[in-house]
């Protein structure tokens, strides 16, 4: 899965990297959490923009907004099929910009936490799905988002046996377009990254905690690399 990530490259890298004419100005964050605003690519016909979408997908036919809460990644495996995810699968696909992610492993003593990122720490983008929700009652639209995962690399799999489906470069326009509908060309860029290009370390329990957004989050636990963990 994928419950915890960071974005912090300045919004002038976010525009080049991700062809963007305007970015909001974002402040980096370190330990995004579910059900915060997160930040998106969406496509229209006049290109590609950026919009703040609430982490944790609601479904449009949903009755009660907290099932967003429990919709905060979708298997690519079953996406188009599951009732929760695939209208958007079909119509409503985003890019989610990242420049790290956060998984956890099990261990005798608890779950130690793991920083992943690019060799070159450069950004990125999860493949995101996103949706619009009003409700009875409610006067304004609730636009939220989920991240795909897949299985896991290597680099991952002594860690979690899930990864979030981090997208090729090339990839983008393909999984952003309204016109790809074709389920097996979708299905196709849904694979784990190459792990090569990743590199990972233990980090302390700082990130445990949402409240806790600073660079300390991302900072190497050297006890635990000097104990030969990863």
């Amino acid at each position: 899965m994928c419950g915890r990530f960071t974005l912090s490259p300045s919004p002038e890298v976010l525009a080049e990297v991700f062809q963007l004419a305007a970015v909001p100005d974002l402040s980096p964050r370190y330990n995004i959490a579910p059900t915060q605003s997160i930040a998106a690519i969406l496509q229209t016909e006049s290109g590609r923009y950026c919009k703040l979408l609430r982490w944790g997908l609601i479904p449009a036919w949903a009755k009660d907004p907290q099932m967003g809460a429990r919709l905060i990644n979708a298997r690519s495996e079953t996406v188009a099929e599951k009732p929760s995810f695939r209208s958007a699968f079909r119509q409503r696909r985003c890019l989610i910009p990242a420049d790290g992610f956060y998984e956890w492993q099990r261990t005798k003593t608890g779950k130690q936490p793991f920083y992943f990122r690019m060799q070159d720490g450069s950004p990125f983008a999860f493949a995101g799905l996103w949706e619009r929700w009003q409700g009875n009652g409610t006067t304004e639209a609730i636009n939220t988002c989920t991240i795909l995962t897949t299985e896991a690399n290597s680099l991952l799999k002594p860690i979690h046996d899930r990864m979030p489906v981090i997208l090729q470069p090339q990839d983008y326009a393909t999984w952003l377009a309204p016109t790809t509908t074709q389920g097996n060309v979708l299905q196709s860029l849904l694979r784990p990254y190459e792990a090569a290009l990743m590199t990972a370390f233990p980090v302390t329990s700082q990130v445990n905690y949402p409240g806790n957004d600073t660079p300390d989050c991302i900072q190497a636990d050297r006890s635990q690399i000097d104990a030969g963990l990863l």
